[in-house]
Order: structure tokens, then C-alpha cells, then sequence
């Protein structure tokens, strides 16, 4: 195979589009309906913080990238069966 004539990657760019195959070949063992559910999830993840986070905050980008990697270790794990989520919204007016 020849090389890319795409713009070269960032090493933490690298991470980033890996983590986001491992989930997506992580998902391809689970059930149809559990992988659909992960896809989604995690093509979900990756779009809001891509367009919620500051490209030039490494600081911050590593939390979510080594957070990710601990979620697609237990996604590996043959003792874990489905995904689950929790969304906690707050108006103004409550307090957590």
C-alpha cells in the first residue's frame, strides 16, 4: 500500500481514532442489539466531545481518552454482556 495524502496525525490523534476502532471492534462480539447500542453510544461520545472540547487542551483530552481505555477493557471482557449509560441533568433551579 502506497502512503496517505491525508494530513499526517498527531500522536494523541493516533490514540483517539484507535480507541474509536477498539470500541467499534469491540462491539462486532457482542449481540446484534447490544452492538447497535454500543455503535451508537460510543459514536455519540465521540461526537459531542469533539465538538465540545478545546483541540489544544492536552491536559484535558488525555482524561477522556484514558477513560475510554478502561470502558473498552471492561467492553472486552467476556463477563460483560450489554451497555449501559446514566444521564444526569440538572436545571438551574436543582442542585446535585
Amino acid at each position: 500500500m502506497g502512503a496517505s495524502s491525508g494530513p499526517r496525525l498527531s500522536g494523541m490523534q493516533k490514540q483517539v481514532l484507535a480507541l474509536y476502532r477498539g470500541f467499534l471492534r469491540a462491539a462486532r462480539s457482542k449481540s446484534p442489539e447490544d452492538r447497535h447500542r454500543i455503535e451508537s453510544f460510543v459514536l455519540a461520545e465521540f461526537c459531542c466531545n469533539s465538538k465540545l472540547v478545546d483541540l489544544k487542551n492536552f491536559l484535558y483530552i488525555e482524561y477522556p481518552i484514558r477513560r475510554g481505555k478502561k470502558q473498552l477493557e471492561q467492553i472486552n471482557s467476556p463477563a460483560t454482556l450489554g451497555l449501559s449509560s446514566l444521564n444526569l441533568r440538572f436545571s438551574e433551579n436543582q442542585k446535585p
